[in-house]
């Protein structure tokens, strides 16, 4: 990989990983509603890819439902689960997306796995579950149950494409910022009531932050990384941005004091090293899993 690349490619893990630190903010720090903060950042990405909703592959049916899950549905649930988790340790509940869309492709799409995948499952669920159980209310994190429920609604978005023929990674963002507003703004309407004068109330770094939501990271953040995946190996590409959720607890930890003790360190630890063994194999689905796989 020319070192220009590499540069650029560390620049975009280190962009979403201050946007899941931003994302946090907002909707804690700044008590945004959740639900709200996702549909001004679909609004403006529906805004400036309105040009590139065309040529949409068929079926419809199958594309509207494939753009909500990968975007209403993945960030809807993940904001709201940001709100009551910390972003260092869904950074390592978001791993299980690449396990997820695995043992999908086994049931739909065919995938065969074997031993080693399977283990690189087991240790990315065993990672997970580390940091998601609470040792002193012997129960599940709420809000990091949440943020799996936002991978497993990615996963599923990714079989269904994996099903579709001739769509250009743009047209897809188009779509999912058409297909996602009208639902988020919806049920923030319900759900959130005060929300505008809420996001009002907080100002400019509201609008700063949701302005880099959209411009930094849905347009230019994913599009450096699809013109990454087009010019090297998936595979590659897959063990590198592993450098994500490591900046993400770094940040989590330096900027927003997030606690880091033993449960944390393995979990992560068991988890990344899982999806580095299920990247390095390789997949029938890897490629779009990536092209596909989101941030905060």
């Amino acid at each position: 990989m020319a070192l220009r690349d590499f540069a650029l490619l560390m620049a975009m893990c280190l962009v979403w990983a201050v946007n899941n630190i931003v994302s946090k903010y907002v909707v804690s720090t700044l008590d945004v509603p959740p639900l709200f903060y996702a549909a001004c950042r679909f609004l403006i990405v529906a805004a400036c890819l309105i040009p590139f909703l065309r040529p949409a592959p068929k079926p419809t049916w199958r594309l509207i439902l494939t753009a909500f899950l990968m975007g209403g549905g993945n960030f809807g649930l993940m904001f709201v689960g940001l709100k009551y988790s910390t972003p260092s340790a869904a950074a390592v509940v978001l791993q299980l997306g690449m396990p997820m869309t695995l043992i999908l492709s086994m049931m739909f799409l065919g995938e065969r796995v074997r031993w080693r995948r399977g283990l690189g499952i087991a240790l990315t669920f065993a990672g997970v579950l580390t940091v998601m159980y609470d040792p002193h209310g012997f129960a599940l994190s709420t809000g990091l149950m949440l943020i799996a429920g936002a991978t497993l609604m990615s996963s599923v978005g990714v079989i269904l494409t994996k099903q579709m023929e001739d769509m250009r990674p743009i047209t897809f963002q188009a779509w999912v910022g058409l297909v996602s507003l009208a639902p988020m703004a919806a049920l923030s309407a319900i759900f959130e009531p005060g929300q505008v004068e809420i996001a009002l109330h907080a100002g400019w770094p509201f609008l700063a932050a949701v302005a880099f939501s959209a411009f930094i990271v849905s347009v230019g953040a994913h599009t450096l990384y699809v013109t990454m995946l087009q010019k090297y190996e998936a595979n590659l590409i897959s063990a590198l941005i592993l450098v994500t959720p490591l900046e993400t607890i770094a940040l989590g930890v330096l900027v927003l004091d997030d606690p880091f003790g033993p449960r944390l360190l393995v979990g992560s630890a068991l988890a990344l090293a899982g999806v580095l063994i299920i990247a390095l194999r390789g997949s029938q689905v890897m490629a779009m899993l990536l092209a596909m796989r989101n941030r905060a």
